[in-house]
């Protein structure tokens, strides 16, 4: 191990677990509450040839989740599956009365819910109510009281903890808290496809799935995890780890065709995230869902190719309005309060990403809102002390409805109301008196680096066991104290990009480029010192590999 690596390690407090994960160690499934119950019920479905409807949801983990536990049901020998998405522009987030209208007309025995139902009490009563039987399993927030359903698959429930007590129960008491303490935090933490995944590991385990099969099902939930930005650590990062070899050899037409149209030449937790993900997420931000599902449903190489098309060709719609509405924005500024909101004309798919890049841009938090059928229906974005989900509390009238997380939110209003909820919010904004909240924006180091030659091959070759990267395993940051910038290239067509050579005070020298560069580091000359903050990357230029590097931050010294 070299010593930068080393001390990498350290800074992190990673142990031999995360950087040589197991898969063998992967949590029981039956930690999760009412898996049991869950697994039970499927068991009955297969003895008696009943037929089941998944309920999913529109984003990349929804999808994913949707055909991870198709794929499984099917392995266990279920053959009568139908699969039903929301529509987000229609039925919004969550179980609708259409999923009780079509299971009654379709004849369909057993509900099983990817990534929704905790909170759909009602919906889950009408179809218990219809001789409909009822399997949530989940990963959002729950309520106190569950629905009535056969089994609430979700590890945050109130009550997870007790049902990994009950599995755990016979383990060395000297290390039992811990290990209870360790699977309700690495559970918590998993996907609305992880906990699909963990239902295919159940029906294994029981002799249902043939050993090892399920493992095919890992590059779905890898896909799930990552773009629902869940944390990269436990059993997630045994998860993501097995997950990216399988998707190198991924049986899934759809998966090829879509990374070939994507341009993916290198399978990273980036290509999930920036080229996978975002085309996936086209289908129910710009039209449908179901685009998505079929694609990764497709047994046929000419069906998914087609569908790969249709999937890029949204994804540059979805690219162009987002693009268009920040740069509309931009022409009439965003004003000085603290929390932007914005209203247009904008496609209401992608009024979150436009809130996202508003904060990107201007270290605000922000609402994005667009006309739905005679109100304002939008989506907020933040970051550090500000909380979205209470801020709505805060502002409950000035608002129809919302809710959410701390950094992201949904909301409706009246239009009459906009110009009160802009006064409301951003008065709760100031009377929480928060101070360097930009700080939180800032990219942080893991070790500083002050000899270049550190930057060796054998040091990328390392770096590489910890991918993949992602939320809670970022890749790893290196603070470059006090270093001169030797040499400055302008590129591209619009002069936009940036490459400099850095060089330490042992006259050792590093190539680093930053891409659409902020118009204050355009500026720099030959002999300005600054700190840079910088990732690395292997560099191949006629079969030589060298290490460069790729700017996040950079500051005058």
């Amino acid at each position: 191990m070299s010593k930068l690596f080393e001390r990498l390690v350290v800074a992190r407090g990673l142990d031999e677990a995360f950087l040589s994960p197991k898969y063998e160690e992967c949590l029981d499934p039956y930690l999760l509450p009412q898996m049991c119950e869950a697994v039970e019920r499927i068991k009955f479905a297969v003895k008696n040839h009943e037929k089941c409807l998944i309920y999913g949801d529109y984003d990349v983990d929804g999808v994913t989740a949707s055909t991870v536990l198709y794929d499984a049901l099917r392995l266990a020998g279920i053959d009568d599956i139908e699969i039903m998405l929301p529509n987000r522009f229609v039925d919004g987030y969550g179980m609708s009365i259409k999923v009780v209208q079509r299971a009654i007309s379709d004849g369909v025995k057993l509900v099983l819910t990817v990534d929704c139902g905790s909170r759909n009490h009602d919906i889950v009563a009408e179809l218990r109510k219809n001789g409909v039987d009822v399997v949530v399993t989940d990963h959002h927030e729950c309520e106190e009281t569950l629905p009535d359903a056969l089994a609430v698959v979700n590890p945050k429930r109130k009550d997870a903890e007790k049902y990994v007590k009950m599995v755990l129960e016979g383990s060395d008491p000297t290390s039992k808290e811990f290990m209870i303490k360790k699977a309700v935090g690495e559970l918590r933490e998993l996907a609305g496809a992880g906990v699909a995944f963990k239902i295919a590991q159940a029906l294994m385990q029981e002799g249902l799935i043939p050993e090892g099969q399920e493992k095919w099902l890992l590059d779905l939930a890898t896909i799930g995890t990552i773009c629902d930005s869940m944390i990269l650590q436990g059993e997630n990062r045994r998860i993501c780890k097995y997950g990216m070899l399988v998707l190198e050899k991924t049986r899934r037409p759809g998966l090829k065709e879509l990374m070939m149209r994507a341009g993916v030449k290198k399978l990273s937790s980036d290509a999930i995230g920036y080229q996978i993900g975002p085309r996936l997420n086209a289908a129910g931000r710009m039209d449908t869902a179901e685009k998505a599902l079929n694609l990764l449903m497709s047994k046929r190489r000419a069906e998914a190719a087609l569908l790969a098309t249709e999937l890029e060709n949204l994804n540059d719609q979805r690219k162009h309005q987002q693009n268009s509405a920040v740069k509309e924005i931009a022409a009439r500024g965003v004003g000085e309060n603290p929390v932007i909101i914005e209203q247009g004309d904008w496609h209401e798919g992608v009024l979150g990403i436009i809130a996202g890049r508003l904060v990107e841009e201007y270290h605000r938090p922000a609402f994005v809102l667009g006309v739905n059928s005679g109100e304002l229906k939008g989506s907020g974005r933040s970051f550090g002390d500000f909380s979205l989900a209470e801020a709505l509390e805060a502002c409950r009238g000035q608002i129809i409805g919302g809710g959410g997380h701390a950094a992201a939110c949904g909301l409706r209003l009246k239009m009459e109301q906009l110009d009160g909820f802009r006064a409301a919010v951003n008065d709760y904004y100031r009377s929480l008196n928060l101070k360097n909240q930009e700080r939180y924006l800032e990219a942080r180091e893991d070790v500083s680096v002050g000899n270049f030659e550190d930057f060796s091959l054998e040091l990328m070759d390392e770096i590489r066991l910890l991918e993949p990267f992602g939320e809670g395993n970022m890749m790893p940051i290196f603070r470059l104290p006090g270093v001169r910038v030797m040499e400055v290239a302008r590129l591209g067509a619009g002069k936009q990009h940036l490459r400099l050579l850095l060089w330490d005070q042992f006259d050792h020298g590093l190539k680093v480029m930053k891409f659409s560069a902020p118009e204050d580091y355009l500026r720099l000359r030959p002999g300005d010192v600054v700190d840079a903050w910088v990732t690395l990357e292997e560099n191949v230029f006629r079969g030589i590999r060298g290490v460069e590097g790729r700017i996040v931050r950079l500051a005058w010294s």
